[in-house]
């Protein structure tokens, strides 16, 4: 067997042809082959190169190397890749799995309608998307009437912290609730947008097909577990 029928061979088993070669035996399988040269294919294809080079115009040793070390980064990008999909698939079923440990603790999140503590009074939060001269929290009853208003003062944009004491403007007991909150933010000229949040007991957590988990709070239904700014 010639060298170039011993090449054309070596070629024909990794699923190329040279160009101008003819079709023997070898070539004629009806095997798939891959439209590209993995790891294994790639070190038969250089051996084939190199023991059916001409000894007296022998393959330059610096393209040699730097077809290896391009072959070596292909894969090792190709290797991490791999990597990288299984830990997010692992880190994705693990935020899955921490949704059930959500139930029976109280989470804040964005919302309007929060319940009274054991010891009285509500907990919350503003987030204001931009700074604001003059923050106040409006606190009503399930009815809509006034109950307690808080003033926050000036405030830079992100998150600001109140606690009410769960005492209306004229010192009586406002009971547990629930109870609705408001959020007025002004820079001095015009209304600053915001929201306000407020702690929520999580009552129950569903696992959607696709997409995040999803929690029931007592007073605002349902929402993400991406929603939610911090757990209690």
């Amino acid at each position: 067997m010639t060298t170039s029928t011993t090449l054309d061979s070596t070629l024909d088993s990794l699923g190329v042809r040279r160009s101008g070669a003819a079709s023997g035996s070898t070539a004629t399988t009806t095997t798939k082959k891959s439209d590209t040269l993995d790891q294994s294919a790639f070190l038969k294809l250089m051996t084939a190169q190199l023991q059916n080079q001409d000894p007296f115009s022998p393959m330059d040793n610096t393209q040699m190397v730097a077809q290896m070390a391009q072959f070596s980064s292909v894969a090792g990008i190709s290797e991490m890749n791999t990597t990288l999909t299984a830990m997010a698939a692992k880190m994705s079923g693990t935020t899955r799995a921490d949704a059930m440990s959500y139930v029976g603790k109280t989470v804040l999140t964005a919302g309007s309608v929060a319940y009274g503590r054991t010891s009285g009074g509500i907990a919350g939060a503003v987030e204001l998307d931009s700074a604001a001269s003059n923050v106040s929290v409006t606190i009503a009853d399930a009815q809509g009437n006034p109950l307690k208003t808080l003033s926050l003062g000036a405030q830079k944009a992100g998150t600001a912290s109140f606690d009410w004491n769960g005492k209306t403007d004229s010192g009586q007991d406002a009971g547990s609730g629930p109870f609705t909150v408001t959020l007025n933010a002004n820079d001095g000229v015009s209304a600053v947008s915001g929201r306000p949040l407020v702690w929520a007991p999580v009552q129950s957590v569903s696992m959607p097909s696709s997409g995040d988990p999803v929690l029931t709070v007592a007073g605002l239904g349902q929402i993400n577990i991406s929603a939610v700014r911090s757990v209690g």
